[in-house]
């Protein structure tokens, strides 16, 4: 039975209770929401960058998919140009990867973070990490090239196999 005292306990504990949540509650939404890195930029902190990527990674179950290149780099130019231009190319990478570009140019050759994993021997070369930032895989861009483009199925097959692993399907039951 609620009585006029239970009532006005619950009014006065009510701006108690607000008081203590909304902090927590804009906080959470003040969190600002992860930006993809799409230039490559030598001012930027590519370790920042990618610890902010494999972050979101983690978050959202995806791989992270490092690009190493420059402006200066027709290749990773016509990348670009590539995946605009192949929508459902650039949905299966966006739905299987965080993306971060990280610069390697004369201003800023980024050793410190690229010391990390192997070699690069051409760019724009991949980098692939988990969601725990652990790597994956090293991959040279050329062998998904053909001519003055790149290979839609090779592309297609590198970005599934190094995706994140697909769920298993739910299983019928039989009904004997």
């Amino acid at each position: 039975m609620v009585t006029k005292r239970t009532r006005r306990s619950v009014l006065f504990m009510l701006p108690a209770i607000l008081t203590l949540l909304l902090p927590a509650l804009a906080a959470e939404q003040a969190a600002p929401a992860y930006q993809p890195v799409q230039q490559y930029d030598p001012k930027r902190d590519a370790a920042a960058d990618i610890d902010a990527a494999v972050a979101e990674a983690k978050r959202s179950g995806r791989h992270v998919l490092i690009e190493v290149g420059g402006e200066w780099c027709g290749w990773c130019h016509r990348l670009d140009d590539y995946l605009k231009a192949k929508r459902k190319l650039n949905a299966l990478l966006e739905r299987n990867f965080v993306m971060v570009k990280v610069n390697y140019s004369p201003e800023n050759e980024n050793e410190e973070v690229l010391s990390r994993y192997p070699e690069v021997a051409g760019y724009p070369h991949f980098f692939v990490l988990d969601g725990q930032g652990k790597l994956l895989h090293s991959q040279d861009t050329a062998k998904l090239e053909e001519g003055k483009s790149y290979h839609a199925r090779r592309f297609k097959r590198f970005l599934n196999r190094w995706g994140p692993p697909k769920p298993e399907p739910a299983r019928r039951k039989r009904w004997r």
